[in-house]
């Protein structure tokens, strides 16, 4: 695990400013009859406009700037041009590269009025992922992150997507530690003032399968049914978590 000195952690706070700018800017614009394709395109010249690089775009071969995934595609689907429909969910993951450090948030948006199912969803993965944010202390143990995440999700009756973890961040997009959303508290590596970590619950209706459309990337919910992501990267504190790019 590479640890970031205080320096290393604000150039990440402005890396995940401008990932989070472009968050805020594609709520303005989710609503029925926009195309994921068109919210790519904006984020790209959004990302470009603030000096920083696109961080999702080529990596590995994928396609586009953003992940936008509809409905019952957990992660890594691929902005097309199929219009958004009144009560659909739509999970945007959002990258950059910026002074040579990475930011890296997701949230998911509701296109209007969505179901009271939905709706449900989306709160129980907000929440989750502020519980395992708070778990972000000096001298805790990875897997308390996990933990507080599926012990949340499981209790309203959800499932919580193991084939897809977070991870560390840096100077690197991915870096170690990964960081699963599940298992038992009190194991693994101690937390430590410097580490910076990609937290991302990812939540499904009902099982926790995954099944991988051809295209190799859009993963969906193996029964069909809706899945939300949220994701923060966090810098370990001596005081305790600090959400990078947030007031």
């Amino acid at each position: 695990m590479v640890l970031k000195t205080h320096g290393e952690i604000d150039l990440m706070d402005e890396a995940n400013r401008i990932v989070h700018r472009v968050l805020d800017g594609i709520a303005e614009r989710v609503r029925p009859g926009a195309t994921t394709r068109e919210l790519d395109l904006w984020a790209e010249a959004t990302i470009r406009d603030a000096g920083a690089v696109p961080a999702f775009l080529d990596y590995r071969g994928y396609p586009a700037t953003l992940c936008t995934s509809i409905n019952d595609v957990i992660v890594h689907g691929i902005p097309d041009d199929r219009p958004l429909e009144e009560g659909d969910i739509v999970g945007v993951d959002c990258g950059v590269l910026y002074k040579g450090y990475y930011g890296d948030a997701a949230r998911t948006f509701a296109v209007n009025e969505v179901g009271d199912e939905a709706r449900k969803l989306m709160d129980v993965t907000r929440d989750s992922l502020h519980l395992a944010v708070d778990q972000l202390h000096p001298g805790n143990r990875l897997s308390d992150i996990g933990h507080a995440v599926q012990a949340f999700v499981e209790t309203h009756g959800f499932s919580v997507v193991r084939e897809f973890v977070g991870h560390g961040i840096g100077t690197s997009l991915h870096e170690d530690p990964q960081v699963p959303n599940f298992g038992d508290a009190g194991h693994g590596p101690r937390l430590k003032p410097g580490l910076v970590l990609a937290i991302e619950p990812m939540v499904n209706i009902g099982a926790s399968g995954v099944k991988v459309d051809a295209d190799g990337w859009t993963a969906r919910t193996a029964d069909g049914t809706l899945s939300a992501h949220f994701e923060y990267s966090v810098a370990v504190t001596e005081s305790g978590p600090r959400i990078l790019g947030q007031a």
